[in-house]
C-alpha cells in the first residue's frame, strides 16, 4: 500500500508540473498572440537581436501557394485572360511583400496555429492577394472552422409537408346531437367484471412486449446508424460570408453560406471558430479564443486585442470611446503633436484584378455543371437537372429510402416543368404501389390530380379536375372495378353527387373491348342540393334507379322544423304485359311517406305523370354514365399518348428554342435577302453585254446608239417570251401527267386498296395545285409582260449615254 502510495502522490506532483508548464506556456502565447505585430515596435532590440529575428523568421517555413491544385488550368483558356491575371502591378508586388513579412512574424509567433491563406495561386499560377479578388460590391468572406454532417439539410428535405392523398376521405368533425328531451335507459350490463379485468390486463401485457420490442429495434436502428468518429473534425477550412450589422438596418450579425444562400446566426453550434477576416479593403486575424465555438467572439474589427489587422489604413474601424475619454486623449495629443506635421502611415489597397463576373443565359440556365447535380442525403437522394435537358421535363427527383445503405425505395417525387400535358409533380409510393399526377391549369381534359394503381381502365383510381374549367362542374370522381362515384359543383340542375353500380359482363369475347361490352349498370344514386325555389317536400334530395329490380326510390328535403322527410317508391312495369295489353296504372306501384299528405300526390295522374318523367330521367342518368366511363377511358388514353410523346412547351420569347419564331426570323432574313438581290439586280447595268460589242475607247454614234436600243429591246422580248414558253411547257407537262394518272385510275380502280386511293387523291389534290399556280403564272406574265417591256423602252430613251441621240426619235 505505501508503495502504491507513493506511485500516486509522484504521479499527481508530474501532472501538477506539467500542468504548471501548460498554463505558463499558454501565458506566453496568449501574449504573443495579442499583439504580435504590436510586440516588435514596443521591444528594444540590439543590432545582434535583429539579426537573430532576421534569421528565425527566415528559417520558418511557409506554405507553398504553388502545391494547391489549380482545378480551373483543363477548363479555361488562359490566352482570352486580361493582363491583370497575368502579372502584377509594383503596388501589388508591394502588397505581396508586406503580406510574406506579416505571414513570417505570424508563423514565429503562433507556431501552432494555421498557416494564414493570404496570397494564393490564381488561374495563371500568379500569387494574388485575397482582399484584392474581391470587388468592391461584394460582401467580406470568412475564413471559418467548418462544421461537419449535414443534418441541416436532411432535416429540411425529410420534414416536407406531406402531399394531400386524394384516396383518403376527409375527416369531417363530428357534430353534436341535440339534447334529448326524453330519454331510454339502457339495458343491463350483463358481462362478468373479472373477465374484463383479465382481458383488460392480457392487452396491457400484449401492449408492454410490443413497447418493449419497439423499443429495443429503435435502440439497435440508432446504434447502427451511429455516426462514426471524423478523424478530420476541426481540421476542415471553409469560407463563409460574414455580414457585420449595424449598417444597411441589419439587427445582428450572421454568416451566410456562399455554395447555398442560406443564413446561420454567430451562435450556431456548427461553426468551430474563426481563423480570419477579409475584405477589399484589409485582412483581419482572430486573436479570440474559440473554445466555446463562435459564441462568446467580438465582432468588433476595430479592437486590435481581438483583431489584428495587416494593412495600416485610414479607413481601418476604431474602437468606440466615451466622450470623456475621447477628449482627454485629443487634447493630450494636440498639445504633444503641436506643430508637427502627421504622417501619412496608411495603405491603400490595390483595385481588384478579377473581372466582373458575367453569366449567360445559357450558364445560368444550366445552373450546375452539365445541367445536372446529384446531392446524397441520410436516407435520401436529390437529384437536379437544368430545364429541358431532359426530353421529359424532369427538373427534380427526391428519393427516399428506408435502410442506410439507400437500396429499399420507399417514395419517388418528380417535378417538372415545361410539359405540354401541363404535368408538374408525380408521387410513386413504391410500398403501396400508388401513383399521383399532379397538373397545372390548362390540361386538355382539365385534370388536376389523377391517382392509380394501374392505367388500365376499371381498376382503382381517383381524378380531381378544375371545376372552372368545366361545363358539367365535375369536380372528383373515383372509379373501381365495380363502381363509379362523381362528385359536381355548381351545376344548374343541383347535382352533386352521382354514384353507379356495375354488374358482371354476361359474355365478353376476346375481341371485345369496353366501348363496345360495357359494363351493366345495376344501381344509380344520385344526390341534389336544396333548391330554395322550391319547396322542400317537393324538391328531390337523393334519387335511386334500382335498375335490376325496376324500381325507383325518391327522398326529398327536410324542412328546417320537422326531423323526418317525405319518401317516395315507384315500381317501375313494362307498358304492355304478356298478352300484349296496355298496363294502365295502379295504386300499388307507387308507395310514398309524406310529412304534410296533399291531396294532388294521392291522384293516380300525378303519380303518372311523375313515373313517365323518372323514367326518361333515368335514361339520361344512364346515358350520362356512360359518357363518364367512355371519357375515362379517352383521358387514359390520352394520358399514355402524353407519356409516350412527353412534348414540351417553349416560350416565344426563347427564340433559341421556339422553332416556330426561328422559322419566322429565317423567313424575315431571306425576304431581306430577297430586296437586297433585287435592289443589287436594278442597279445592274441593262446596256453592259451590249456595249461590251464595242471597241474600246470608241465614241458612240446616233446609228451605233439606234442599233444598241434595238438590240436591247429585241433580246428582253426574246427573254419574256422564252419565259412565258417555260411556264405554258411546265402547265402542258403536269396536265399530261395528270391525265396520265387519271386514265391509269380509270383502267384499276376495282383492285385498288384504299392506300392507293389515298395516295391517288393526294397526288390529284397536289398536281391541281401546281397547275393553278403555273396557270396564274403565265396569265400574270402575259399582263405584266407589255408593261414590262414599255417600261424598260422608256428608260432607254431617258439614258444618259442615249438620250442625246434619241431626242429625234421622241
Amino acid at each position: 500500500m505505501e508503495v502504491l502510495k507513493e506511485k500516486v502522490e509522484e504521479e499527481e506532483a508530474a501532472e501538477r508540473e506539467e500542468a504548471a508548464e501548460r498554463a505558463e506556456r499558454a501565458d506566453r502565447m496568449d501574449k504573443a498572440m495579442m499583439r504580435p505585430v504590436e510586440a516588435r515596435k514596443e521591444t528594444t532590440m540590439t543590432p545582434e537581436t535583429l539579426r537573430d529575428l532576421e534569421r528565425k523568421l527566415a528559417e520558418t517555413p511557409l506554405p507553398s501557394p504553388a502545391k494547391l491544385p489549380l482545378s480551373t488550368k483543363d477548363t479555361l483558356d488562359l490566352s482570352k485572360l486580361p493582363l491583370s491575371y497575368k502579372t502584377n502591378t509594383p503596388r501589388e508586388e508591394h502588397l505581396l511583400q508586406v503580406a510574406d513579412n506579416f505571414s513570417r512574424q505570424y508563423s514565429h509567433l503562433c507556431p501552432d496555429r494555421v498557416p494564414l491563406f493570404l496570397h494564393p495561386l490564381n488561374e495563371c499560377e500568379v500569387p494574388k492577394f485575397v482582399s484584392t479578388t474581391i470587388r468592391p460590391t461584394l460582401l467580406p468572406y470568412s475564413e471559418l472552422y467548418n462544421w461537419d454532417g449535414c443534418a441541416q439539410f436532411v432535416s429540411d428535405f425529410l420534414t416536407m409537408v406531406p402531399l394531400p392523398d386524394p384516396l383518403k376521405p376527409r375527416i369531417k368533425k363530428e357534430e353534436k346531437p341535440p339534447p334529448k328531451k326524453y330519454t331510454i335507459k339502457p339495458p343491463r350490463d350483463l358481462t362478468s367484471r373479472f373477465e374484463q379485468e383479465q382481458e383488460i390486463k392480457r392487452q396491457e401485457e400484449k401492449k408492454a412486449e410490443e413497447e418493449k420490442l419497439r423499443r429495443e429495434e429503435q435502440e439497435r436502428v440508432m446504434e447502427a446508424e451511429k455516426a462514426k468518429p471524423d478523424p478530420l473534425h476541426g481540421l476542415r477550412v471553409h469560407s463563409w460570408v460574414l455580414v457585420l450589422s449595424g449598417k444597411r438596418e441589419v439587427p445582428e450579425t450572421f454568416f451566410i453560406d456562399p455554395f447555398t444562400g442560406r443564413s446561420y446566426s454567430t451562435q450556431d453550434e456548427h461553426f468551430l471558430g474563426i481563423e480570419s477576416l477579409w475584405n477589399h479593403k484589409n485582412y483581419w486575424i482572430n486573436m479570440q479564443d474559440c473554445w466555446n465555438y463562435c459564441k462568446d467572439l467580438v465582432f468588433d474589427l476595430g479592437d486590435p486585442v481581438r483583431w489584428e489587422y495587416m494593412v495600416l489604413g485610414t479607413d481601418k474601424p476604431h474602437l468606440s470611446l466615451t466622450e470623456d475619454d475621447d477628449s482627454g486623449v485629443n487634447d493630450d495629443d494636440d498639445v504633444e503633436n503641436l506643430g508637427k506635421e502627421d504622417e501619412d502611415k496608411s495603405f491603400d489597397m490595390p483595385p481588384s484584378w478579377v473581372e466582373q463576373i458575367e453569366i449567360s443565359p445559357e450558364a445560368f440556365e444550366t445552373r450546375c455543371p452539365n445541367g445536372k447535380k446529384v446531392i446524397q442525403y441520410k436516407r435520401a437522394k436529390l437529384e437536379k437537372w437544368a430545364p429541358y435537358l431532359n426530353s421529359n421535363g424532369l427538373v427534380s427527383r427526391l428519393t427516399t429510402y428506408q435502410d442506410l445503405e439507400c437500396t429499399e425505395v420507399v417514395e419517388i417525387k418528380e417535378w417538372y416543368q415545361n410539359r405540354e400535358d401541363t404535368l408538374e409533380l408525380r408521387h410513386i409510393n413504391k410500398t403501396t404501389g400508388l401513383h399521383t399526377d399532379y397538373f397545372q391549369p390548362g390540361h386538355p381534359q382539365a385534370l388536376r390530380v389523377h391517382s392509380y394503381k394501374s392505367m388500365l381502365p376499371e381498376m382503382d383510381r381517383v381524378m380531381e379536375f378544375y371545376e372552372t374549367a368545366r361545363v358539367d362542374g365535375l369536380i372528383k370522381r373515383e372509379e373501381t372495378p365495380k363502381t363509379m362515384t362523381e362528385h359536381y359543383q355548381g351545376r344548374a340542375d343541383f347535382l352533386s353527387y352521382r354514384h353507379i353500380n356495375f354488374g358482371s359482363r354476361t359474355k365478353k369475347s376476346d375481341g371485345d373491348s369496353s366501348e363496345s361490352n360495357p359494363r351493366p349498370m345495376v344501381k344509380i344514386t344520385e344526390r341534389f342540393s336544396r333548391n330554395p325555389a322550391k319547396p322542400a317536400d317537393e324538391d328531390v334530395a337523393e334519387r335511386v334507379f334500382l335498375i335490376s329490380e325496376e324500381r325507383i326510390q325518391l327522398r326529398f328535403h327536410c324542412r328546417d322544423d320537422y326531423i323526418t322527410a317525405s319518401r317516395r317508391e315507384f315500381l317501375r312495369r313494362t307498358e304492355v304485359d304478356s298478352k300484349g295489353n296496355k298496363v294502365i296504372m295502379t295504386p300499388d306501384m307507387c308507395v310514398s311517406f309524406e310529412v304534410e299528405p296533399m291531396e294532388h300526390t294521392k291522384k293516380l295522374l300525378y303519380q303518372y305523370e311523375t313515373m313517365m318523367q323518372l323514367k326518361n330521367e333515368e335514361k339520361l342518368s344512364r346515358h350520362q354514365a356512360w359518357e363518364s366511363e367512355m371519357e375515362v377511358l379517352e383521358i387514359l388514353k390520352l394520358r399514355e399518348e402524353e407519356e409516350e410523346a412527353h412534348t414540351l412547351t417553349v416560350s416565344i420569347y426563347d427564340t433559341k428554342r421556339n422553332e416556330k419564331s426561328k422559322e419566322y426570323r429565317e423567313a424575315m432574313e431571306r425576304v431581306m435577302h430577297e430586296e437586297h438581290l433585287r435592289q443589287m439586280e436594278a442597279q445592274l447595268d441593262y446596256l453592259a453585254p451590249f456595249l461590251a460589242q464595242l471597241p474600246p475607247g470608241e465614241k458612240l454614234t446616233r446609228w451605233q446608239a439606234v442599233r444598241l436600243k434595238d438590240e436591247c429591246l429585241s433580246d428582253f422580248k426574246q427573254r419574256l417570251i422564252d419565259k412565258a414558253n417555260l411556264i405554258q411547257a411546265r402547265f402542258e407537262k403536269e396536265t399530261q401527267e395528270l391525265q396520265k394518272k387519271q386514265q391509269w385510275y380509270q383502267e384499276n380502280q376495282v383492285t385498288l386498296t384504299p392506300e392507293d386511293e389515298d395516295l391517288y387523291l393526294s397526288y390529284c389534290s397536289q398536281a391541281m395545285f401546281r397547275i393553278r399556280i403555273l396557270e396564274q403564272r403565265l396569265s400574270r406574265h402575259k399582263e405584266l409582260a407589255p408593261l414590262k417591256y414599255l417600261a424598260l423602252e422608256e428608260k432607254l430613251y431617258k439614258d444618259p449615254r442615249l438620250v442625246e441621240f434619241l431626242k429625234v426619235f421622241t
